[in-house]
């Protein structure tokens, strides 16, 4: 029989997970989890995945494994209480056979998550790091989800990462917190060019870079997995219409052509921002550089 492997990714708003049979990549799942609402969400995914692979649980046999970024969502007191709640909830859900990543550690059992939370605590970014160092000796991973981007030099094919911490990855660049989906249009910029004139922007969570995605038409519907600012729909309507808001108007006041100009222009700012950061990475490796054609973004 080919040994089973279900991995995990928990994250604070999505998790992901991928069945790997006889060392091939079978399938691979995402759900919406929003761990700051509770932890029965997560609940809800590990049945929801019981019911895509139901041998994977008849066989109790098969291993999981998982990383994690769930413990820095405010339903919990601390990063430490996060981890540990969420490894005895997978460990109840998933079995014996469970193994939790701990970066440079391995893998510890759900019983060390106490021990170990800091080395588990948003380790994933190294597992992905690790992977690319063993297939490349010199690369940049670039990692952009749905709220964050990771930036990871790898040198002669070790991780070089100078933090290890989401603290310490903030103060290095190589964590940016903007993503495709959730991230609030307002944070990207105080002004916008509309109609002739530089337009302040109103600090709200009226937009999302989901909708300037969906309107380039950039987003995979099967990506969009998350509720609008105003729990409408995720059509091009309601995408114009969250868009206007932000500069005080409504959609109606101009053409599609010059809503779509203004979501490209935000895209822009979002790709300025993350090119920057990756240029800081690579500058600090001391030993990569981007290429000489790379647009300037």
């Amino acid at each position: 029989m080919h040994e089973r492997v279900v991995g995990w990714d928990i994250g604070g708003a999505h998790a992901k997970a991928a069945l790997v049979e006889g060392g091939l990549l079978r399938d691979v799942a995402q759900w919406p989890c929003p761990l700051w609402q509770g932890q029965q969400h997560l609940d809800a995914v590990l049945e929801q995945a019981r019911q895509r692979w139901p041998q994977a649980w008849a066989d109790a046999a098969t291993r999981h494994v998982a990383t994690m970024t769930g413990e820095m969502v405010d339903l919990f007191e601390t990063r430490e209480q996060g981890v540990v709640r969420l490894a005895t909830q997978l460990a109840e859900g998933l079995g014996p056979h469970l193994r939790l990543y701990a970066g440079e550690r391995g893998w510890v059992a759900p019983h060390a998550a106490h021990r170990h939370w800091a080395e588990i605590a948003s380790a994933n970014w190294c597992a992905s790091a690790e992977l690319v160092a063993a297939l490349r000796g010199d690369a940049v991973l670039v990692d952009i989800g749905s709220t964050t981007t990771d930036l990871i030099a790898v040198c002669d094919g070790r991780v070089a990462a100078r933090g290890r911490s989401d603290a310490q990855r903030l103060a290095t660049g190589e964590l940016v917190y903007q993503g495709v989906v959730r991230t609030p249009l307002c944070v990207l910029t105080p002004r916008v060019p509309f109609g002739g004139a530089q337009v302040n922007v109103m600090n709200e969570w009226f937009a999302t870079t989901a909708d300037v995605y969906r309107l380039t038409g950039e987003l995979d519907a099967a990506h969009d997995q998350h509720d609008t600012a105003d729990h409408q729909p995720k059509d091009r309507v309601a995408s114009l219409r969250r868009l206007a808001r932000l500069i005080g108007r409504d959609a109606h006041e101009a053409d599609d052509a010059q809503w779509l100009t203004l979501a490209r222009h935000w895209r822009r700012l979002q790709l300025r921002e993350i090119r920057g950061q990756l240029e800081r990475v690579i500058a600090a490796s001391g030993h990569l550089s981007l290429p000489a054609d790379s647009p300037a973004g």
